[in-house]
């Protein structure tokens, strides 16, 4: 099966961007996605035979929606390009009144990519939510993290980029041969990991699509149950700008789905599907940047700006799981002793803390030449890489909601009058969970244990988040409805007593963000 049959053909000759870039609208245009205008995607149709577009925005429910055009004439083709369409909001959003329902989705050139999977040649390009009157839909998800991003830069001089790191279980028929150990299947190779060529086919496809991608790899997760595999697996993201960031995270989430659809496999992106296993996580990592330079470190050392942010993390976590944890089962994945978060606190390389500072590559060791005798002995400053990472948000996510919250919580450490003596007091340097350090653990904050709690610290922490107008004072009022709609303030209790409710759970959200 070779589902690339298609893109394979639109590669253009123009070389003055990177040979080594994949994405065909870049190698074809000879420029990067930021610098693409209308013209550019009228000259990608014409000169490389597409019969479609698709518009694609994302829903109230955190998935991508599509609205197909067949390439009728040129002017056709521009018509839409120019003024976009319109949509029933109401079928959209919950919290768009019927009575007063259209929209316009206005596309985005930037975004374009080559659909991986249309038998048909297809150009897809996601698009924003604008009003009657020509303005950007003001509870719209991504217009609230642009405006959040914009706030951020405005109050500190600097940029707020992300990354994410997508967990996700594959699930397909069970094999007999080469079976992985139970819940050790971190970094596993084939054969005793199943699904490796489909996550090999799933990474280039979004590469392709303009994803940063990283890396991938198997995770710790994988069990059989009855006649199939269960196989945890993780692709990771490049920083880059916090809203490019959410939009390839959008469009790796559906070629995911997509691909494995086409495989004849099933893939959840649920934060826990059974007890005692790994759940999956949503890791954000976060960078502060200006000129070109990673604002987070200096000589190597975690400084004052990056404390800062940590230090607004700290003080939104517990209303930012409105944004990342956002279905019941969230909470069965927030346990202690499962390499997930369940305390308000921070530290370096720590996997039990909701805040890690992960190795940065600050050592002035040439490890390269160390290993490689080759190889003549040179230093870098690779101090760009270094990142910290948010831990507690989960696939169940509003992406842009997540990343909106992420990048406010950054900001407010900027204007907290006592950010680094908070960070202080939130530092740790054990883990927390070991009985020589409960006198620690008793003095940390938890995180909330349900979505009616979560809701209940939003309600709290609301002002942070519509500071600056950049969360409407309706869409906090919905979010907080729609959590504590689901009366799960007494869920782990419940569970203790009857177990089967966690799967009646699981199995309605399984397919959850």
């Amino acid at each position: 099966m070779c589902i690339f049959a298609n893109i394979l053909n639109f590669y253009g000759k123009d070389m003055s961007i990177d040979a080594m870039n994949i994405n065909p609208l870049v190698q074809h245009l000879g420029k990067l996605p930021k610098d693409f205008t209308k013209q550019d995607i009228i000259r990608f149709i014409e000169e490389n035979d597409i019969n479609m577009v698709n518009f694609r925005y994302v829903g109230g429910d955190g998935r991508l929606k599509t609205l197909n055009f067949v390439v009728s004439d040129k002017a056709y083709l521009d018509l839409i390009l120019s003024h976009g369409e319109r949509v029933d909001g109401s079928s959209l959003f919950n919290f768009v009144e019927t009575g007063a329902s259209d929209l316009y989705v206005i596309p985005r050139f930037s975004s374009a990519f080559v659909d991986p999977f249309a038998k048909i040649p297809t150009l897809c390009l996601l698009c924003s939510y604008y009003t009657k009157d020509g303005q950007p839909l003001e509870i719209a998800p991504e217009n609230i993290l642009k405006k959040a991003a914009k706030s951020f830069t405005e109050v500190t001089g600097m940029y707020f980029q992300t990354m994410g790191e997508l967990e996700f279980y594959v699930i397909g028929p069970k094999d007999d041969l080469f079976i992985a150990t139970d819940q050790k299947g971190y970094h596993e190779s084939s054969p005793f990991t199943k699904f490796e060529d489909f996550r090999a086919d799933v990474m280039l496809a979004i590469a392709r699509a303009g994803g940063m991608v990283k890396y991938g790899h198997s995770e710790v997760g994988n069990f059989t149950l009855g006649d199939k595999v269960y196989e945890q697996n993780e692709i990771e993201f490049l920083p880059t700008d916090v809203v490019d960031s959410a939009n390839q995270l959008i469009i790796a989430k559906w070629i995911i789905r997509k691909m494995a659809y086409e495989y004849g496999l099933d893939v959840t992106f649920a934060p826990k599907i059974t007890v005692g296993k790994a759940g999956s996580g949503l890791h954000i990592h976060t960078r502060i940047v200006k000129d070109g330079t990673n604002c987070m470190i200096t000589d190597g050392i975690l400084n004052d700006t990056a404390k800062k942010a940590i230090a607004g993390y700290m003080q939104c976590a517990p209303s930012l799981t409105a944004f990342g944890n956002t279905n019941p089962t969230s909470y069965f994945r927030l346990v202690p002793h499962q390499e997930a978060p369940t305390m308000v606190c921070w530290g370096d390389r720590n996997r039990s803390v909701l805040v890690r500072v992960p190795l940065g590559w600050t050592t002035k060791e040439d490890m390269v030449a160390c290993e490689n005798p080759l190889e003549k002995p040179h230093f870098s400053d690779v101090s760009r890489k270094q990142t910290v990472e948010f831990r507690c948000p989960d696939g169940s996510a509003d992406i842009y909601l997540l990343l909106a919250g992420l990048t406010v919580a950054a900001r407010i450490g900027f204007e907290m009058h006592n950010a680094l003596e908070y960070a202080q007091q939130t530092y740790v340097n054990v883990n927390i969970f070991k009985d020589e350090n409960k006198n620690i653990l008793d003095k940390l904050q938890s995180l909330p244990a349900s979505c009616w709690e979560s809701a209940q610290l939003l309600e709290q922490q609301r002002s942070i988040y519509e500071k600056y107008d950049i969360f409407p004072k309706n869409l906090i009022d919905a979010l907080i409805q729609h959590l504590k709609g689901y009366k799960d303030q007494h869920i782990r209790e419940e569970l203790e007593q009857y177990s089967e409710k966690m799967m009646e759970l699981v199995n309605k959200y399984y397919y959850c963000g």
